[in-house]
């Protein structure tokens, strides 16, 4: 049997901090998953799609639900939905308030309940939050009954033991009898095997901001003698946060950034000793990047020896430092290190040693 694991799409995001041409790509961008998810269904030949909850953030847009009703649809195999903290079933969720197609199953549960699949000789046991907060629903659990595959389907933190999210523990995976268990909530992709039970989590299709960077998917299963997981990243834009040498800032992108236009958000700061930097004129010099954020954290050139000499420990101490490095040149890396560090620690600066 083969699954598509998704979770966490948050369609509905406002994208508040950023500018609103960005902010109007980003909403396009993000509601263009449910139909690339559909897409890599099809092309898997999926039998089965887990979605671990916060498909939605909050109360979205008709437009929104009416394209994750589609393709949920077009996946035209049984998807299971958990709904989690950001798309609990309040009364005027959507999940309660309006009719999806007849292969979609919404967990509406606060337990672990049973959904039997004969078709594909498989019980998904599911449940959904019914609040922000959520207790730990995997706790005490422990799948029974003669159905080949036993999955579970959680919007859980597995890494946090006190997490307000329905923490996951390695001892309540390990005491489930669950084959595979999908989880949602942590948007970087992650694993880990308890006993015969291999848990995961896709991690979000697409970031939404400069903590949610790297390329983003969602996770093919295949379940045949043991559970096996591949990782597929959706054609969405990407973030990155990046850290360059601010000496000389547009030699530092040319080698970091693509050489090919990029619908990517790239976030860059210099930093170092340098003279300070146009930012405006440089991000001008790279139009096949439009979403570069540039930030200037250099400090500018000191020279090391100006107290040498002077009337104080202070200066005496560097008059020290510059005489080692006169009497002995081939020291002279070491030294200006010192002297570097030392200058930054009288400064009141923060140092970061080599």
């Amino acid at each position: 049997m083969k699954i598509l694991h998704a979770a966490d799409l948050h369609l509905g995001s406002p994208f508040g901090g950023f500018p609103q041409d960005q902010a109007q790509l980003l909403r396009q961008a993000l509601r263009q998953v449910p139909g690339q998810l559909a897409g890599l269904c099809r092309q898997e030949g999926c039998d089965l799609v887990l979605l671990a909850g916060d498909l939605l953030d909050g109360l979205p847009a008709r437009e929104d639900l009416e394209v994750l009703a589609a393709a949920l649809e077009e996946m035209a195999v049984p998807v299971c939905v958990a709904p989690g903290n950001h798309d609990f079933l309040a009364p005027h969720s959507p999940y309660i308030t309006r009719s999806w197609p007849g292969n979609v199953h919404i967990f509406t549960a606060p337990r672990l309940t049973p959904l039997p699949l004969p078709q594909l000789d498989a019980v998904v046991y599911g449940a959904g939050y019914d609040a922000m907060d959520c207790p730990p629903l995997l706790e005490g659990f422990q799948a029974e009954g003669q159905a080949r595959w036993h999955i579970g389907l959680l919007h859980g933190d597995p890494a946090q033991t006190t997490s307000p999210y329905c923490p996951v523990t390695a001892a309540q995976v390990r005491e489930s009898a669950l084959h595979y268990l999908a989880l949602g909530h942590i948007h970087r992709q992650g694993s880990f095997r308890a006993g015969d039970t291999l848990c995961a989590w896709p991690g979000c299709p697409m970031g939404r901001g400069y903590d949610e960077c790297g390329p983003k998917g969602a996770l093919i299963v295949t379940l045949d003698q043991t559970c096996a997981l591949r990782p597929v990243v959706l054609d969405g834009p990407v973030f990155y946060d990046l850290t360059l040498p601010g000496a000389d800032p547009a030699a530092a992108l040319e080698q970091a950034l693509p050489p090919a236009d990029s619908r990517d958000f790239y976030r860059v700061t210099f930093t170092g000793e340098a003279d300070p930097i146009d930012l405006a004129a440089l991000a001008a010099a790279f139009p096949r990047h439009p979403h570069l954020a540039l930030r200037d954290r250099t400090t500018p050139p000191v020279d090391l020896w100006s107290r040498a000499g002077e009337d104080s420990l202070e200066g005496l101490y560097f008059q020290i430092l510059r005489a080692g490095l006169e009497e002995d040149p081939d020291r002279r890396p070491v030294v200006e290190l010192a002297a570097k560090i030392s200058r930054q620690l009288l400064d009141g600066r923060e140092v970061a040693l080599p």
